[in-house]
């Protein structure tokens, strides 16, 4: 289980001095992050060993090896090992040092300002200064589906000296804090990036960075492979000389490579979840449940409201009827989860509304809708028909699918389902828009204003930005209500913002919620040291070695 009851509290009150607090305030970091981490559930204390080689899996293949212009899984996973962040996070997602050594908030909300990690260089030699925070800031704003509400308030990030960067807002950002992160928000090399088109710049595949590990290659369908950084500023580490870098599509194939010992780390489900227990009782594979508190992984079917049948309330509201989510968690996730009727998961216990209803499973209500609607049955039993496209990053998601492809031809609705690799997958339903259903799944990270609103704001349709508001959904109360949370110092007003949110789109239903997926990581027990922080694998694994 994923343990969030600290979290919440020990988060809620950080919020709360931050809003009551006089003067500024500030937060003390921890100057080792590997003091403070609680070491892999089933590994004995051993001390860090140097050498070896470990082989992560990484599902789908990525479309480059940098994520600032994306949230996409696999780019999150990877990108952490090259580039950092300015903090990491514990297990209560709490901020901890990386690439800023101390920071502070001023007592309005509307500066940050951090101290940063000195004798620091790029992989290419180059020092690293605050002038890669202020370009990096500036390209998560721009390109990043999160990043552009995350950062939507910095007006300047100013640079008074080379190790100092202070975020100056035009409104407070109470969640900014927590999206700092290599996997959320990586700081890229300002003499890399700067004056290029940054969609296109050759090191997206090519990364430098400041972390642990330096890219070497990509055998693309296979494997990339990076290196030990030898002068890494967190000396000794990085322990293993070699990372190696795994695409597996298939369950089946990366649950006979965890039994080899071909993949020694497999985050996320990774295999078959009638496998997890076999794999488990293996001598030298062990299950981690945590690193997953950074990121709630919310499954949703989404409407495309451009499509004149689903524009449609009432049959919006009749297909949300033909959806029972204690059949879909019990025969498609095997009990992995935990029903969740609202947007935001109940993972999120402060911005979680308990009170949030969802439409009850009940075929005579959506047969009964559908008729109101105008959609009578024709000569063939049908009343209209549909694509179903679902997100190949989780294989479990095609019997997702088909799921929901048996229960809408009960209500008279044919379903086709469409597969399609990652790639085309996205190009599909955020560039091409060419989608009628989508079965998907999204964090809801650490805070609604990030994880949450980039599927809801108006301003967020964006066509080929990946996991922003697909859907073309419009609301402007929504939008008020999700902006004015977004700038709230006050955490009461802030949950009471966000439940209003969550009665307005449990009743307009652009997005039927469905399930909080429980994720588990399987690793080979010759690894240690391999899931510290709040985002697991998606950490820079600088602390692994192998015995």
């Amino acid at each position: 289980m994923i343990q969030r009851k600290p979290f919440q509290s020990s988060r809620r009150n950080t919020l709360l001095s931050l809003a009551s607090g006089a003067a500024g305030v500030a937060l003390a970091p921890l100057t080792s992050l590997a003091a403070s981490a609680v070491g892999t559930s089933a590994a004995p204390e051993v001390a860090p060993r140097r050498g070896g080689r470990i082989t992560l899996l990484v599902n789908p293949e990525p479309n480059a090896l940098i994520n600032f212009a994306t949230t996409a899984g696999a780019e999150q996973k990877i990108s952490p090992k090259v580039t950092e962040g300015l903090l990491s996070y514990d297990f209560d997602v709490r901020p901890q040092a990386q690439l800023a050594t101390q920071w502070t908030l001023s007592a309005d909300g509307r500066e940050y300002r951090f101290t940063l990690r000195q004798n620091v260089r790029w992989h290419d030699g180059k020092p690293f200064t605050s002038k890669d925070v202020a370009t990096s800031i500036g390209l998560l704003k721009q390109y990043h589906s999160r990043g552009r509400s995350t950062f939507a308030n910095v007006i300047e990030v100013a640079t008074p000296d080379a190790h100092t960067a202070v975020l100056r807002l035009s409104k407070p950002a109470p969640y900014l804090i927590y999206a700092l992160a290599a996997s959320e928000s990586p700081i890229l090399p300002a003499h890399l990036y700067d004056g290029s088109e940054p969609l296109s710049n050759p090191h997206n595949i090519n990364p430098v960075g400041t972390g642990p590990f330096i890219f070497k290659t990509w055998a693309r369908g296979s494997h990339a492979v990076f290196a030990r950084h030898p002068d890494y500023w967190d000396a000794p580490k990085p322990y293993i000389d070699e990372l190696v870098v795994r695409f597996m599509s298939g369950p089946a194939a990366r649950a006979v490579a965890l039994e080899t010992g071909e993949l020694d780390l497999a985050g996320e489900n990774p295999v078959p979840l009638t496998d997890i227990a076999r794999l488990q009782a293996l001598p030298h594979l062990a299950l981690e449940t945590r690193g997953y508190s950074y990121d709630a992984a919310l499954t949703q079917l989404q409407f495309n409201l451009d499509n004149r049948y689903l524009a449609n309330p009432k049959v919006r509201q009749a297909i949300a009827h033909t959806i029972d989510r204690q059949a879909i968690l019990r025969s498609v996730w095997y009990g992995y989860g935990i029903i969740s009727p609202s947007p935001i998961s109940p993972l999120l216990t402060q911005f979680y509304d308990p009170a949030a209803k969802a439409l009850p499973y009940d075929l005579a209500s959506a047969q009964q809708l559908l008729d109101e609607a105008g959609f009578p049955r024709q000569s063939d039993g049908f009343r209209f028909k549909l694509n179903l496209d679902y997100n190949p990053y989780d294989p479990t998601f095609v019997r997702l699918a088909e799921y929901l492809r048996q229960t809408l031809r009960r209500a008279g609705i044919e379903a086709t389902v469409r597969s399609q690799d990652f790639g085309s997958y996205v190009k599909r339903i955020y560039t091409d828009r060419d989608f009628d259903l989508d079965a998907n799944f999204l964090g809801n990270t650490f805070d609604p204003t990030v994880g949450v609103q980039r599927l809801y704001w108006s301003h967020n349709f964006k066509k080929g930005v990946p996991f922003s508001n697909a859907t073309h959904y419009e609301s402007p109360e929504v939008d008020r209500l999700l902006e004015t949370a977004a700038v709230e110092n006050d955490p009461r007003k802030r949950v009471d913002y966000f439940r209003q949110f969550q009665q307005i789109v449990g009743r307009d239903l652009p997005i039927v919620d469905l399930v909080t997926l429980k994720q588990v990581t399987i690793y080979n027990k010759r690894v240690h040291n391999h899931t510290l922080t709040a985002d697991g694998l998606s950490g820079n694994l600088a602390d692994v070695f192998v015995v």
